[in-house]
């Protein structure tokens, strides 16, 4: 507009329009709806509309401003994000091995000397003598170990039971788990673990993992909508001397010793009315008395529990979901169990009069069935018996105010962290048997995953704690927190009221394409996370700052495999990062360079990555991450008690004071309402 234009305005006649302003009647020539909104808008104006056909090219030239400034907005955002990708580093492949098929998972040995993969005919491995960060003239390839037709590999599990000896748990699509043997190059197919002769009673398998050292495996078994944990003991020590005695090259699986079944526990029944009379006749159902929080022996009769629940109806009936597809009762929807096995340390194995083991042999299997507050332990280094216990009783029950949604455990076992429905996190300490934080976390949906960062790096406060010994109560853990809408957070966890603090890493994406499917903490790099989203991007981000470090690209002729559910694998001995690509159709490439290749992408000779890259030393790099042999007798256990106790009585004396002080003010203002 020019200055002309400015006083042309400025020279017209105002008219205002006196007395009150009545609603105006509907005109007899019938407009719109919305031109009788715009007269509405403004009724002050000479003019109700504008005459045809300027009306009709006024509001055609607003559209076209209105998507032309959407347009506008839209290319400005494409723009700076562009722009701060440019700005981040990007890290190419360092180099890539030819897959024969599809690969659907992988998994590594502990010493680093071999990659095992899963696909849809079987095993493969490939042999990493000199690890994958050596020159392109020794690059690895692909070898397979055990094939069969109409097999999908899906889960893999990997430990090792001795020197070069490796004890393999695979699952296929199929629900099928078996138990493989890998030793001179050679397979062996010990045990197919859920094998029937009639189909139609075969179990599925959901989950086949392995403990430590390959002393004990667990299989969470499925049948009729209903799962059960079977654990097992592996005569170890007789499979390495039977494996020795075989020619190299010939799987012969007759002569290993079987698989014998440890336990099998099942989902807790359901709370109904009790017939008991006294207390004493719960304490003999209870046996020892020893576990006791189950919710399994009450004094509550059936008529009881009708009253409450009929009580609690009737008074919060408005709060109640009335949508009869989720009014289900809990007790009636299929129980799922998550399982860990734990490392010797704690305090019931001692009470249990059983003599820990050591030499990083697992003594418990820790559990939780989902829909339930509880977490259940059981020793595993019992006297064995010809038959299994058909119900085996836990030997410790730690209870919690909410349900379960997620666990994990430390590398060193030390630690067990539990999700809870409300947003609460506890981190539980084996050593005392206690939690060690309760730390709320104000996600805007469930959590979805939670996992320990083991490799994090230790301030001066923390370096003096250790060196008071790997027992010192005053830990500090941290944690890496996923929920469903897509949301991260860092949560730092220690004993005490000003040992918490809470990080938010990432918000909910805007953009469904942004949406992180897999979120890892780098077991070899301080303070790193691994993030892979639904649009095939990947990237390494700083917990501490926030920023984003890196990302990985891919060749212009591959895709990542699945991003929905990508695969990858963290080799923490090489320092390295693996992840299969898929060809793009219209890439071009034919011959031995066409379909799927695994990516390799060197992060120990990577200069972005160097501040965060120190001398790794497996578990041992962080207090968190010390041996998991702990107390080993009840004194100790006792003494480390009674420390914590004394380090944090002027804590406690602080939280009674101002937990009396709210109470006071709190019947202070009940007695001015009366």
């Amino acid at each position: 507009m020019t200055l002309r234009h400015i006083r042309f305005l400025s020279r017209m006649p105002v008219y205002i329009r006196k007395g009150p302003a009545d609603i105006p009647e509907p005109p007899d020539s019938g407009h719109g709806d919305d031109q009788e909104e715009l007269f509405l808008s403004d009724p002050d104006q000479l003019q109700d509309q504008l005459p045809q056909p300027f009306r009709m090219i006024d509001k055609v030239l607003d559209r076209l401003v209105d998507r032309a400034w959407d347009f506008i907005s839209q290319r400005e955002t494409v723009r700076v994000t562009e722009q701060a990708i440019k700005t981040i580093p990007v890290m190419q492949v360092s180099g890539d091995v030819k897959l024969p098929v599809r690969t659907n998972c992988m998994a590594c040995s502990e010493d680093g000397r071999y990659i095992f993969l899963g696909h849809s005919h079987g095993l493969s491995v490939m042999a990493q003598p000199q690890g994958i960060t050596t020159s392109s003239s020794s690059s690895p390839y692909c070898v397979p170990v055990w094939q069969e037709d109409q097999v999908e590999i899906t889960s893999l599990h990997i430990t090792c039971l001795g020197e070069m000896v490796y004890l393999l748990a695979s699952l296929d699509d199929m629900g099928v788990a078996r138990l493989f043997a890998y030793y001179s190059e050679t397979s062996h197919l010990i045990k197919v673990m859920n094998e029937t002769d009639d189909l139609n009673q075969r179990s599925v398998c959901v989950k086949f993992e392995l403990s430590r050292g390959g002393d004990y495996g667990a299989a969470t078994i499925s049948c009729n909508g209903c799962q059960c944990l079977e654990v097992y003991r592996f005569p170890k020590d007789s499979w390495l001397k039977e494996l020795s005695q075989h020619a190299p090259g010939i799987g012969d699986t007759g002569k290993l010793s079987p698989v014998a079944m440890l336990m099998k526990i099942k989902p807790p029944k359901p709370h109904t009315g009790s017939t008991m009379k006294s207390p004493f006749e719960v304490l003999q159902k209870t046996e020892d008395g020893n576990v006791i929080g189950s919710g399994q022996n009450h004094l509550i009769s059936s008529r009881q529990w009708e009253d409450q629940d009929a009580v609690f109806k009737s008074v919060y009936r408005k709060y109640m979901v009335t949508n009869p597809s989720n009014t289900t009762d809990p007790e009636d929807r299929p129980s799922c169990v998550t399982s860990h096995f734990l490392l010797p340390g704690g305090l019931f194995p001692v009470l249990g009069g059983v003599k820990p083991q050591t030499g990083g042999v697992a003594v418990v299997v820790c559990l939780w069935w989902s829909g339930r507050h509880n977490l259940l332990q059981y020793l595993l280094c019992k006297a064995p018996k010809d038959k299994p216990d058909p119900e085996p009783k836990p030997d410790a029950l730690w209870p919690n105010a909410q349900e379960i949604l997620c666990s994990a455990v430390s590398s060193c076992t030390r630690h067990i962290t539990l999700g809870l429905v409300t947003g609460l996190v506890t981190v539980w300490d084996r050593h005392l048997g206690l939690p060690l934080s309760v730390v709320s976390v104000e996600a805007d949906s469930v959590f979805s995953s939670i996992i320990f960062v083991d490799y994090w790096p230790s301030t001066a406060t923390e370096d003096a704690l250790l060196s008071q010994g790997p027992n010192h109560s005053s830990t500090l853990v941290h944690l890496l927190v996923t929920c469903k809408s897509g949301a991260c957070h860092l949560v730092d966890a220690g004993r005490g009221l000003d040992s918490h603090n809470v990080t938010q890493l990432s918000e909910r994406p805007s953009d469904p394409g942004c949406f992180p499917v897999v979120t890892a903490a780098v077991p070899f790099l301080q303070r790193l996370a691994l993030i892979m989203q639904r649009n095939g991007k990947i990237l390494l981000q700083d917990m501490v700052d926030r920023r984003v470090v890196c990302c990985f690209s891919l060749p212009d002729t591959h895709l990542l495999a699945n991003p929905w559910n990508p695969v990858f694998l963290l080799d923490p001995t090489q320092q390295s990062l693996l992840i299969p690509g898929d060809q793009r159709p219209d890439s071009g490439e034919e011959g031995e360079d066409r379909g799927s290749r695994l990516f390799v992408f060197r992060l120990r000779d990577a200069a972005v990555v160097k501040p965060y890259r120190h001398e790794y030393v497996g578990r041992a790099s962080s207090p968190q991450g010390q041996s998991g042999t702990g107390t080993s007798n009840l004194e100790e256990t006792c003494n480390l008690y009674f420390q914590q106790r004394v380090q944090s009585v002027e804590e406690r004396n602080k939280v009674m004071t101002e937990t009396w002080n709210q109470l006071q003010e709190h019947a202070a203002m009940v007695l001015l309402q009366n």
